[in-house]
């Protein structure tokens, strides 16, 4: 029988790559979507065995509905992909720029989501052995990104996998990944394509590898994490292209 994976924030770039990564290795997946539900039912599509399932990972509620989704459907769990995340861009000078109404809605999605869909699902991830994978950022180690509560947010889940992975080893394994620029939609949404162009292009000019990366990166990591990688738990393992040994400007 096929393993199972739930990757939340699915309908597109990093998330989506991750469904897609897995199936083709064999996986069944619950591609989660909040608001995209036609781009969601694509990549489902896209993939051999996957149903689109919505969710708001701020409700914990919904979080416990898709877990069970997947048991519905499977009988199983194997892996968990927490994937979702939202910010507000405001420049980390402009502190009149966030609300504590906007830090609490950015914590709501990027930290407890993530807690409460690990939650949900680890009943099943222990009986399987499974791993988790949270996606962080770069900004978590820098302080940089497009706002302060998104880079604290961050750090914060850097943190929160550290804790989980003590306490939830032996049975699962818990890491994050931490991108730097990623080519996605969410990028060229919030900033407009030719603003998201000259930021990817300023990006690969500063870091070592002189490139940025693309979905596929990120989920190639993603998948190892999951797939491979017996004795790695705990860690975050930077896709940043060296952003995170670049010395300041």
């Amino acid at each position: 029988m096929n393993k199972v994976a739930i990757i939340t924030g699915a309908s597109s770039g990093i998330g989506a790559a991750s469904a897609l990564a897995l199936a083709k290795r064999g996986w069944s997946v619950v591609v989660n979507y909040s608001r995209s539900e036609a781009q969601a039912r694509q990549v489902a599509a896209s993939c051999a065995d996957a149903i689109a399932v919505a969710a708001d990972v701020a409700d914990d509620a919904e979080c416990r509905k898709l877990a069970q989704a997947a048991l519905d459907k499977w009988g199983r769990l194997d892996a968990l992909v927490n994937n979702a995340g939202t910010t507000k861009f405001v420049p980390h000078g402009d502190l009149d720029g966030l609300s504590a109404d906007d830090f609490l809605r950015i914590y709501r999605v990027n930290v407890v989501g993530a807690f409460q869909m690990t939650r949900a699902c680890v009943p099943a991830l222990k009986t399987s052995r499974g791993a988790v994978v949270n996606v962080s950022s770069v900004a978590a180690e820098l302080g940089v990104g497009s706002s302060v509560a998104y880079a604290a947010s961050k750090a914060a889940l850097n943190t929160m996998t550290r804790s989980l992975a003590r306490s939830l080893g032996p049975e699962v394994r818990v890491n994050a990944v931490c991108p730097g620029y990623v080519d996605t939609p969410w990028h060229h949404n919030a900033l407009g394509m030719d603003r998201a162009n000259q930021v990817a292009a300023h990006y690969a000019a500063a870091v070592p590898l002189k490139d940025y990366a693309r979905p596929d990166d990120v989920a190639d990591v993603i998948t190892w994490l999951i797939e491979g990688a017996r004795q790695v738990t705990g860690e975050a393992i930077f896709v940043d292209g060296g952003l995170h040994i670049t010395p300041p400007a």
